[in-house]
């Protein structure tokens, strides 16, 4: 019974992180559900062994996009 539970239930979306340093060498990754503490953390679109130890490419970033309310009208008169 838990496992066909457990087919249906809703999972916990994990995301790719690497860190970044000053220099903007990666110098770890990590795989979790929420945001790791720190500002050299970027979140990015998939982990390669490539990368450690080397220029993180622009590319390989996820762009953060705005969350706006949707409670509120766009423009007031």
């Amino acid at each position: 019974m838990n496992l066909f539970r457990s087919l249906f239930s809703a999972r916990r979306q994990f995301r790719h992180y690497a860190r970044v340093d000053q220099a903007g060498i990666c110098r770890a990754f990590k795989h979790c559900a929420q945001r790791p503490d720190g500002a050299e953390w970027v979140e990015v679109s998939e982990q390669r062994l490539t990368w450690l130890n080397q220029p993180l490419p622009f590319s390989a970033r996820v762009t953060q996009h705005s969350v706006r309310s949707t409670r509120g009208p766009l423009l007031t008169a």
